[in-house]
């Protein structure tokens, strides 16, 4: 097999949200209280929303910029590659990168919608919470993904206060041809009951009977990895993805799975090379001391087994998982982009995945790239799209007929090291910068939308 033939189906990406998402899918008076993408004097761009900011329009989105510009800082649409918030330029990109579909997780309103949570803890406003995350989901399903039959993968977000309704939202997106929505990483992160209760048991069993993939984004429940705030950003980045190993585990051991045997659960950004040790220990620990915790599996399986009947893994660049994926289990490993990201391969994606695939036989490089995720996420592109287009030289080739520009966005990211007390960036430095995400208020000056 060479690298060209490779069909790349991508688990995890992101948008940011384009300002004229609501207009089809409020009525009137809604739109008079949807989040509002609004233009600054200063040029910085923001979405207001209830009378609050929420400042950082693509946090982190630096595709196509030089990499000494990474970092939280551009701000405004005109500081973003296109395709981070059009549809038809995000075509044009995953065609450059040889990439034929994708999963895209939200921006403005959060992982797992807690921009409309909020409106119900904090303010009882139910109606409007709901109205809002109902029309981000129909926006996400009929717009960015309907527009490109074959190339998206559906995915939707939960109304979190109230898992009946949660599950409701389940059957009716499902209805659309989306079997794919997101939950948090740890729920009484944001203060929600504990996975272990039977609260969620509405949404699981929906999940279910529907083959709805929940989608666990690192960082979804408990934030970004944040230890010591003088300590280099390095330590946040690296060790976040690892997180997902307490989730995991969490997972693996609740009464959900026993309930609910059909359920199926994504570790989204979360790599996969520590996964054959987490199973080993998973197992040592069931063996070692099930006699006196009392604690079992169903049909007396091990938790190794629960796992690669329920999980699916994702990883973006990960050499010493491809190496042991016997001991993962093929069948759950799935691949990502993490576009526009800092930590996306965009757009040399295949070059830098097939250091890793290049040794491995033909049927399991389809299993891990395309043919997994199809089965898993009820995706099936070849409805739409010929095989023989939708391989990496096929997508390439369209990209360079079209022409995609690929020019370096420079200016407005990053900061010289003198612009930081350690002369390097720290985890308190993106503390700050992400601390007022949802506090600052708007002072309406007359700025345009």
């Amino acid at each position: 097999m060479k690298m060209d033939e490779m069909i790349l189906v991508s688990v995890d990406d992101h948008v940011c949200e384009p300002p004229d998402m609501w207009d089809n899918h409020l009525t009137a008076q809604w739109k008079q209280r949807a989040p509002k993408f609004v233009h600054k004097p200063d040029g910085v761009d923001v979405w207001v929303f209830e009378g609050a900011q929420i400042p950082n329009v693509g946090l982190n989105a630096v595709a196509g910029r030089p990499p000494e510009e990474y970092g939280m800082e551009p701000t405004s649409h005109a500081q973003l590659r296109q395709g981070c918030f059009d549809v038809d330029a995000r075509i044009d990109d995953m065609d450059v990168n040889g990439v034929l579909g994708s999963l895209c997780f939200p921006s403005v309103p959060g992982f797992v919608g807690e921009l409309f949570g909020r409106q119900v803890k904090e303010h009882g406003e139910t109606e409007l919470a709901i109205t809002m995350l109902r029309a981000y989901n129909d926006w996400h399903i009929d717009e960015w993904c309907g527009k490109y039959p074959g190339r998206f993968i559906p995915l939707a977000i939960p109304p979190m206060w109230d898992p009946q309704l949660m599950a409701e939202e389940v059957r009716r997106v499902s209805k659309k041809g989306c079997h794919a929505i997101t939950f948090p990483d740890t729920p009484t992160g944001l203060a929600y009951p504990s996975i272990h209760s039977d609260h969620w048991d509405p949404f699981w069993k929906a999940c279910s009977e529907e083959n709805t993939v929940v989608c666990v984004h690192i960082g979804s429940g408990t934030g970004m990895n944040l230890q010591d705030p003088i300590a280099p950003v390095e330590i946040m980045i690296a060790s976040t993805p690892i997180t997902l190993y307490n989730c995991a585990t969490e997972l693996v051991y609740s009464d959900a799975l026993r309930k609910f045997p059909d359920l199926r659960i994504a570790l989204s950004e979360g790599g996969i090379g520590w996964i054959p040790y987490f199973l080993e220990r998973l197992d040592y620990v069931h063996d070692h001391h099930h006699q006196w915790t009392h604690h079992t599996f169903p049909g007396g399986k091990k938790p190794s087994e629960i796992f690669r009947q329920h999980f699916i893994t994702c990883f973006i660049d990960d050499a010493a998982g491809v190496r042991n994926r016997d001991l993962i289990g093929l069948d759950t490993i799935t691949w990502e982009c993490d576009y526009p990201h800092s930590d996306s391969t965009w757009p040399n994606a295949p070059e830098i995945l097939w250091r890793s695939m290049q040794d491995v036989p033909e049927d399991e490089v389809h299993k891990i790239t395309w043919e997994n995720t199809s089965r898993h996420f009820q995706y099936d592109p070849f409805k739409h799209i010929p095989k023989a287009d939708a391989t990496v030289a096929a997508l390439r080739a369209r990209a360079k007929a079209k022409g995609v520009d690929l020019s370096p966005q420079v200016g407005g990211g990053g900061k010289p090291p003198s612009d930081y007390a350690r002369g390097y960036v720290t985890i308190g430095d993106i503390m700050q910068q992400m601390s007022t995400a949802f506090s600052t208020p708007f002072e309406d000056a007359g700025d345009g939308a």
